[in-house]
């Protein structure tokens, strides 16, 4: 019989070396070392999650929800493992089990300082005629951008006053949707409220479903001043005009999946089409050396906000895009975009689809496999040869 504390000391130098594995993307290896270990007896939990984080990205989504499952049935706090399996299941669609689980999100470590700790209750999706309301932004941008569209049917299920706070770059962008009766800038002291929600949890207190979407199209608009503005900036370059943004925040955790250089996007040049760099952030300097043969007018400098990147994208034939937050905001615009997705997308996206029913007017272009951009590169440049064609 092997001593218990030699089993431990097996287990925790396999934990040490899957997630050595993991932390290098080499999932596969991280899977096999981990059945290995899994096989020879029983073992902390902690190899089981191990397990999921090595298996999603593979694809292998069922069997992850189901250790996951088993995880929190087990061990019912462990916030760790019900945000990812929250993310599995409004990956899959199931709205109903995901959006109760995704609301354990702020009793992580490392995001319970970005919680806003007030001394409200949270709105559960009640009637409350007569009270007021605080609705406040949470996330990215992106985010922001996504769930604007809710803050609408708050107002009406609610009956309350509500005041929207939102980041100063999404203000006035926000301003435009409607939806709320007052609206202030994160950062200043809000009026008196009676219940705060935030965007994102609007979707649990609205028992929000996959039927129920998009809930409102083409709810943003862009400033009628920033569009004649870039109208005239524009009007010289030849169409089809087709934006790019190709690098998503560098801090987001599945950056290094979802993001590509500039460089990479060489297949998509051809005669006849324009490219009109939107990117942002570090990025943004690679636009200064575009791959050969592509006709890329980069725009980066002379963005000053996000008023300006709405101005443009509705003047373009269409956005071509990573998923980062002009994806979302071309979405919420009602303007068409192309999304490139890694094989193991963010939850939002859905699975096995080439359509999203939170945005209409975008089209996705999925990895079929894992770090397999060629495929979606071919499939891209094949339909922006069709959209100059068929605007010649």
């Amino acid at each position: 019989m092997v001593a218990p504390d030699a089993v431990a000391a097996g287990c925790e130098a396999a934990r040490l070396q899957a997630q050595a594995l993991l932390d290098a993307g080499r999932h596969a290896e991280a899977e096999s070392l981990l059945r290995q270990a899994l096989a020879s007896g029983p073992a902390p939990l902690a190899l089981w999650r191990q397990l999921a984080h090595a298996i999603r990205p593979q694809g292998m989504v069922d069997e992850a929800r189901g250790i996951l499952e088993m995880i929190v049935r087990a061990v019912p706090d462990a916030m760790g493992a019900r945000f990812d399996l929250a993310e599995i299941l409004l990956l899959q669609g199931d709205f109903a089990a995901g959006w109760r689980e995704y609301r354990f999100r702020y009793r992580l470590a490392h995001t319970a300082m970005l919680a806003r700790h007030v001394q409200k209750p949270r709105w559960d999706g009640q009637p409350i005629p007569g009270r007021t309301l605080l609705i406040h932004d949470e996330q990215g941008y992106g985010d922001t951008f996504q769930f604007l569209r809710l803050a609408a049917r708050a107002r009406e299920r609610s009956g309350a006053r509500v005041i929207l706070e939102v980041n100063a770059q999404c203000h006035a962008l926000a301003e435009r949707s409607g939806g709320f009766d007052e609206i202030i800038c994160l950062g200043a002291v809000p009026p008196a409220f009676d219940c705060h929600c935030e965007l994102m949890s609007l979707p649990l207190a609205l028992g929000l479903r996959l039927g129920d979407l998009p809930v409102r199209t083409a709810y943003l608009r862009a400033d009628p001043a920033r569009v004649e503005h870039w109208r005239a900036r524009l009007a010289p370059l030849p169409r089809p005009l087709v934006g790019l943004a190709w690098a998503g925040r560098p801090a987001h955790p599945n950056d290094a999946r979802r993001s590509l250089a500039l460089s990479d996007l060489a297949p998509l040049a051809q005669d006849g089409i324009t490219f009109v760099a939107l990117q942002k952030g570090p990025a943004a300097a690679q636009g200064a050396t575009p791959p050969a043969g592509m006709a890329l007018a980069s725009l980066s400098d002379e963005i000053r906000d996000f008023d300006d990147t709405a101005a443009i994208i509705t003047l373009l034939d269409v956005l071509v895009s990573v998923d980062s937050a002009p994806a979302h905001l071309a979405g919420a615009l009602g303007c068409p975009a192309w999304v490139m997705l890694p094989f193991a997308p963010d939850w939002r996206w859905l699975l096995g689809r080439n359509d999203t029913p939170w945005y209409p007017s975008v089209r996705l272009f999925r990895q079929p496999a894992p770090d397999a951009w060629g495929p979606v590169l071919e499939e891209i440049a094949a339909a922006l040869g069709a959209l100059r064609d068929g605007a010649a």
